[in-house]
């Protein structure tokens, strides 16, 4: 059985208060998301200024990705938090100023968004960079997985909560949780040390302009075929990830109630928050990358079961098993590249990746609707040109266009994992790449065997690994 170093409890110990400060915050943020796209659509009565709330709360963040990660590697990475937090922070309190002194408009709300989504961008690439420096190797999964969790309850819990909040308290006092939410996040990090990255040969290379070091995360992932080809995989695949989204709402309005269609919902985050609880106590595949191809054809599998049937319980199974698998997925990516990426260019290179990842979902997004309405909708209506066909095994009618978007969605995603299989370096990956974590908790252990070292660090091992 293998004996927790003192140096990894006090590690896992700043790692569990770092994750709780986030997750509280990443709540509040949801319950003013919630509240403010309320207000929006009340005012409006628009969806377009109701759907552009998730563009200005999205939308800066990402594409300030490249720089928020290369400013990452040049700074401490608590104090990017901090930094991160407290600009979100501040901009939120301002937002509730506005709403205190009556004074809130539509354009207030927009700018100020993109402000938080702006600090915002600073702080997925330092918490995930940090959780290297926090976290030993063998527990990584295991880290990702709670951050997953903690995602997925807070995505479950914020519409339940602001609904009655704003009842209760107004949006001015849902806004003023979010902002002290923020308070807690940052009084977490000032309670804590983390260690800095030991700077490496290649890291110091890439020294020089900002842009120059925001590029490099790029050229990093380039020259290494087998993450470039796990960055593309995840890339194609939440093409369909992006459109399942969009489509599983209106697929089950077609055939079911408002009442119905929140059950289903219910199921399906279960499903998240499962899969969260799951990667947290398991800690992942032990093979990643074929862990990674593993949880994608389930989910390819999944998808054709859901739109076989116009049933609320055959959907939510499949929507709870399609969701089971998405915490898995992230937390095992994740814990891949913290452990192939050196410390010193982790923020840099992890901005670039989710760029990437993340650059198909609004294609998706966008595509989702005209090709629903008026290509695969009117394929399978009454009459249409495959009622006489698919129609005889899925049915006709509405919601049934959509129905086969999802069936093909599935057999799409099983084709990217077939073909990915096939690719060498791919498969390769954990052989070929050397693990940077493992040759540091290797250091680490051999220079905690010097007795002053473990008698210094004798008092502070009360904390929980």
């Amino acid at each position: 059985m293998t004996t927790e170093r003192p140096a990894d409890r006090r590690g896992m110990a700043t790692f569990l208060m770092v994750w709780a400060g986030q997750v509280v915050s990443v709540l509040g943020s949801y319950l003013t998301g919630f509240a403010l796209a309320v207000w929006i659509y009340q005012q409006t009565g628009s969806a377009t200024f109701f759907a552009l709330i998730t563009l200005v709360t999205t939308l800066p963040g990402m594409l300030l990705l490249p720089l928020a990660g290369a400013l990452v590697d040049r700074w401490d990475r608590r104090r990017a938090m901090i930094l991160s937090d407290s600009g979100a922070g501040a901009a939120t309190l301002a937002l509730a100023l506005l709403i205190w002194r009556g004074h809130l408009e539509l354009w207030h709300v927009y700018v100020l968004m993109s402000i938080i989504s702006t600090f915002s961008a600073l702080r997925w690439p330092a918490f995930t960079a940090a959780i290297t420096m926090m976290v030993p190797g063998r527990h990584l999964g295991r880290a990702n997985g709670m951050t997953q969790l903690g995602d997925a309850a807070a995505q479950i819990l914020a519409p339940l909560l602001a609904g009655a909040l704003v009842m209760s308290i107004g949006r001015q006092g849902v806004v003023l949780i979010d902002f002290a939410s923020y308070l807690f996040a940052v009084a977490t990090l000032l309670a804590v040390r983390m260690p800095r990255p030991a700077a490496t040969a290649e890291g110091a290379a890439a020294h020089g302009s900002l842009w120059r070091e925001a590029r490099s995360g790029w050229s990093f992932i380039r020259r290494r075929p087998g993450l470039l080809a796990v960055l593309m995989l995840l890339a194609v695949t939440n093409v369909g990830t992006g459109l399942v989204q969009v489509l599983l709402s209106p697929m089950v309005l077609s055939f079911a109630s408002p009442a119905v269609l929140g059950r289903v919902l219910t199921v399906a985050g279960c499903g998240m928050l499962a899969g969260g609880l799951a990667m947290s106590v398991w800690g992942g595949p032990r093979r990643r990358v074929v862990g990674l191809l593993g949880f994608l054809l389930l989910q390819g599998v999944v998808l054709p079961f859901g739109g076989l049937r116009a049933s609320a319980p055959l959907i939510a199974a499949g929507a709870f098993i399609y969701l089971f698998a998405v915490p898995i997925l992230n937390g095992t990516s994740q814990a891949l590249w913290q452990s192939k990426v050196a410390p010193d260019l982790q923020g840099r290179v992890f901005a670039v990746r989710r760029l990437v990842a993340w650059s198909t979902l609004p294609l998706a997004y966008v595509v989702a609707g005209p090709l629903a309405d008026h290509v695969f909708e009117p394929l399978l209506a009454a009459g249409g040109p495959l009622a006489g066909s698919v129609g005889r095994l899925i049915g006709v009618g509405k919601g049934r266009g959509i129905a086969l978007m999802f069936i093909l969605i599935g057999f799409f995603i099983m084709l990217v994992v077939a073909i990915a299989s096939r690719f060498p370096r791919l498969l390769r990956l954990e052989s070929e790449l050397p693990d940077v974590l493992a040759e540091r908790d290797l250091a680490t252990a051999a220079v905690a065997e010097t007795p002053s070292d473990l008698e210094a660090a004798a008092p502070r091992t009360s904390a929980p690994a």
